[in-house]
């Protein structure tokens, strides 16, 4: 399906792509929380494959992606590397980084929702494991951290709501036979749009309608 727009190849560079500007968000995490090189590699290597190994576990697709190629588990490596030595650095392009954060949000929602489809699973359950595949790295990375995942929290930029919405678009074309290359890009472009705009726009989920509660979470 996706193979219709990209080939192998080129799917597998986007794929480390992806894995690589993860990796880059766990590390410096780590580094954030005074974490020590082993600290910084194991934030860095469940941020880039926790979602993929949820959702490959799920579907039965064993062993998973991870395991067999090793170019995915040396690319958080090289990402934990990177910071590691060059943290302020990176650091100083966290916007660039956040960028790239947003197209491999867009790409691993769509590429996951595709997988768990050709796997036999229903349109419901490939969406929802398609987000999954999206978020549950960084979900994985903050549980590792002893941090409120940013998912749950209501002080943090939209963050699933892309995800979805991408996941959404791939399994509403399924539905209808109309998944080509260009409704694929249409998902994957649509979800990281959106995931700009609610950084730019600072757009976030509401909470509970009439809320009294006064407990203020914090903000970093």
């Amino acid at each position: 399906m996706l193979h219709d727009l990209f080939s192998p190849s080129v799917q597998h560079a986007l794929d480390l792509a992806g894995i690589f500007v993860f990796a880059i968000s766990g590390a410096l995490l780590a580094v954030r929380k005074n974490f020590d090189v082993f600290g910084i590699v194991v934030l860095a290597e469940v941020t880039a494959l926790g979602g993929g190994l949820f959702r490959d576990l799920v579907i039965g697709a064993v062993p998973p992606a991870a395991f067999t190629d090793l170019g995915y588990f040396l690319t958080p490596l090289v990402a934990a590397a990177l910071v590691f030595f060059l943290h302020p650095e990176v650091e100083r392009i966290q916007t660039g980084v956040n960028v790239f954060d947003a197209a491999g949000l867009g790409l691993f929602c769509v590429t996951g929702t595709t997988k768990a489809y050709e796997y036999g699973l229903g349109l419901t359950a490939s969406a929802v494991l398609g987000v999954a595949t999206a978020v549950g790295g960084g979900v994985l990375r903050d549980v590792v951290a002893n941090e409120v995942p940013s998912l749950v929290r209501w002080d943090r930029d939209l963050y699933a709501v892309p995800a979805i919405v991408g996941a959404a678009i791939v399994a509403f074309c399924l539905k209808y036979e109309a998944l080509t290359g260009l409704t694929s890009a249409l998902a994957v472009v649509t979800a990281f749009a959106l995931r700009l705009l609610a950084m730019r726009y600072h757009w976030r989920a509401p909470r509970a309608w009439n809320r009294r509660s006064t407990a203020v979470e914090a903000t970093e």
